[in-house]
């Protein structure tokens, strides 16, 4: 009756916020007889000219879970919304006879374009960090690797900081340790920030379930992030027709400063 109840709370919870039933990810271990399920609000977010950021719901259950080690609060749980992939450069600026110029930089191969990371507390004490480092979980530990680098490698470490450090000031990289609560029993929800600037493009939502220390299965589902109305029409001509974009762009700015300066030019 217990498991019953759980689960019949679980399916009005993904009701009420619009549950997605696709999944692209399912990864169990064996030895464990706990299973994961999730759910998000939404499986599509919409970017019009007035969007100032979003906030994703993700709502999971534990079944097969064990009372007294629910109880001891032994189980955890990390959710991460993980954009689009795409390479980044980062460049580093010095200062040449007064001016501060490029002076070197290093590409990244396919790196998300958006990471936001909640969690139940901080990632390093759910699990040994080895352990998230291998999974690739958290900014921290996200896989950067240089395309076509050539050189000793003393500047690796340099541009990886400065990479994560830019794109977690820009508000795309953002980490929540407590974002993740459970709301009754093995019930759990989570919240992920999605900023303005969020890129459009397929995102994923990805739940990892720990005990003791343990990973023990993880779960994933696709978020569609597109732009509508102008945004979309401007995007779409950007990269379908890219001549007469430009000319247009060009010709929208000639007749503005042509319009700016009769309107503020001086008797």
């Amino acid at each position: 009756m217990r498991a019953l109840a759980r689960l019949v709370l679980f399916a009005v919870a993904l009701t009420v916020c619009g549950p997605v039933a696709a999944q692209s990810l399912e990864r169990e271990v064996g030895d464990f007889t706990e299973k994961l399920e999730i759910g998000i609000s939404t499986d599509e977010i919409s970017i019009t000219s007035d969007f100032r950021g979003a906030d994703l719901t993700i709502f999971g259950a534990i079944d097969g879970f064990d009372a007294d080690l629910l109880a001891q609060g032994k189980y955890n749980i990390i959710v991460v919304l993980e954009g689009p992939k795409d390479n980044a450069t980062v460049r580093k600026k010095q200062r040449v006879f007064g001016i501060w110029v490029n002076t070197q930089s290093m590409t990244f191969e396919l790196v998300p374009e958006a990471y936001s990371l909640s969690s139940t507390r901080d990632i390093a004490t759910i699990a040994p960090p080895r352990d998230i480092a291998n999974m690739g979980i958290g900014v921290d530990h996200m896989r950067l690797v240089p395309l076509g680098f050539i050189g000793d490698g003393s500047s690796l470490g340099e541009f990886r900081n400065a990479f994560r450090r830019i794109r977690e000031e820009s508000g795309v990289y953002q980490r929540d340790p407590g974002g993740v609560q459970f709301i009754s029993s093995s019930l759990f929800k989570a919240s992920v920030r999605l900023p303005a600037n969020v890129p459009n493009g397929i995102h994923v939502v990805r739940a990892y379930l720990f005990r003791d220390g343990l990973f023990v299965a993880a779960k994933a589902l696709p978020l569609r992030v597109v732009k509508t109305g102008l945004e979309q029409a401007i995007t779409r001509a950007a990269h379908e027709q890219p001549l007469i974009y430009g000319f247009l762009a060009v010709t929208l700015a000639v007749i503005t400063g042509w319009g700016a300066s009769l309107l503020f030019r001086k008797e």
